[in-house]
């Protein structure tokens, strides 16, 4: 059963995600929705697990979000019925074994749900289907009466507890991933709070907190850095058949480097680099880090081509800032909220889209204030 600690940490999960909740108060169906596409990631991931085997290491890791995310969904619905999810989750893992109203909505458990249960768990296969019958049984519960709604609701919540139990997935883990994912995408930050990652370095080491960096276009088509009036990096192109103007990418960086204070690609082209600490220098600012930041803007860049470069959106897909954040674990940036990926994206391409239409422009950073802007070559 769920211990006071349990009881405590679910309630404190519910304040806490209680603001990041974005969906139409009064209106449950894009929330079912959302709550059955979890529920099917969890499988997806279940299913990459039996196919792939050892070749799928983050199954853990994406097992452990995808149970986060069905547990917002579920707390949300639970919002929307007038009814805690930590009162239906507790009251749940207290009984002794699952009501008739379970087993009658096909939901076969062989096994007391009591953790301390001498009784063999159900595989964890035999778990997820039965998560997925329940999160079907929950389609028109806002039909139902408020009793047959929490007997609905409470048969999903003994469900997902007891899949989480069955694949070994802890329950504390799960609110604090979900918590920081969810707030970090939705909420507005506190500046003061940012993490800037050279501040206690010397100050040839610090990425500069103000910049203006000229990119120019030469007859043939590539695209040259100046920093100072100082020639920085090397020409490039498009390197691609089909011309995108790619060779402007370096806008990224800047805007990494203005917004998040990371980019270790903008260390190595004005050569200050956190020397002073091997470590870091080797592990933050060393070529796997430069490759990991080359390999992101090439993969959003991508996507980005789609969407005729996020001209006209005011957001970026959740889906493409979780694969972000897969790209940058490990590293010092990590530590950025996906609110702040999602801006040093938008303004990055707000600038890519001025410096595309003229061939070239002025990029200007501003650390302190963590912004990024476009100046024509020549102001007129």
């Amino acid at each position: 059963m769920l211990n006071a600690e349990q009881i405590d940490r679910l309630c404190d999960y519910v304040d806490q995600v209680r603001c990041t909740d974005k969906l139409p108060p009064s209106n449950p169906h894009p929330v079912l929705m959302g709550l059955y596409g979890e529920v099917g990631s969890i499988m997806t991931a279940g299913k990459k697990l039996r196919r792939e085997d050892k070749a799928y290491p983050e199954y853990w890791q994406a097992t452990e979000e995808e149970f986060g995310d069905t547990l917002w969904y579920f707390n949300a619905l639970c919002r929307r019925l007038g009814v805690r999810i930590d009162e239906v989750m507790s009251a749940e893992a207290d009984r002794n074994q699952f009501g008739e109203s379970s087993a009658a909505r096909g939901l076969t458990i062989r096994s007391k749900f009591q953790i301390s249960s001498a009784e063999p768990l159900p595989s964890g296969d035999e778990a997820l289907v039965n998560l997925a019958k329940a999160a079907t049984a929950l389609f028109g519960i806002d039909k139902q009466s408020d009793d047959q709604a929490r007997c609905l609701l409470r048969g999903f919540a003994g469900c997902f507890l007891l899949a989480l139990e069955a694949i070994g997935v802890n329950l504390s883990a799960v609110m604090e991933r979900n918590i920081g994912k969810t707030r970090g995408r939705f909420l507005e930050y506190e500046r003061s709070s940012l993490p800037t990652f050279d501040r206690s370095f010397p100050e040839a080491e610090q990425l500069p907190k103000y910049f203006e960096i000229r990119i120019t276009q030469g007859s043939g088509q590539q695209s040259y850095l100046q920093w100072n009036k100082v020639f920085i990096g090397e020409p490039l192109t498009d390197n691609i058949s089909d011309p995108d103007d790619y060779r402007f990418h370096d806008v990224f960086h800047l805007s990494f480097a203005a917004i998040l204070h990371w980019s270790p690609t903008f260390r190595r082209l004005i050569k200050q680099k956190r020397k002073s600490d091997p470590k870091i220098d080797e592990a933050e600012d060393g070529g796997r880090a430069i490759v990991v930041e080359e390999g992101l803007t090439a993969w959003i860049f991508s996507r980005a081509k789609h969407l005729n470069f996020f001209e006209g959106l005011g957001s970026v897909s959740f889906d493409l800032l979780k694969t972000v954040q897969q790209f940058v674990r490990g590293y010092e940036v990590e530590q950025c909220p996906l609110k702040l990926w999602e801006e040093a994206i938008l303004e990055g391409y707000k600038v890519f889209r001025q410096v595309r239409s003229a061939n070239g422009g002025i990029v200007v950073g501003d650390r302190e204030n963590r912004t990024v802007r476009y100046k024509p070559l020549v102001e007129g």
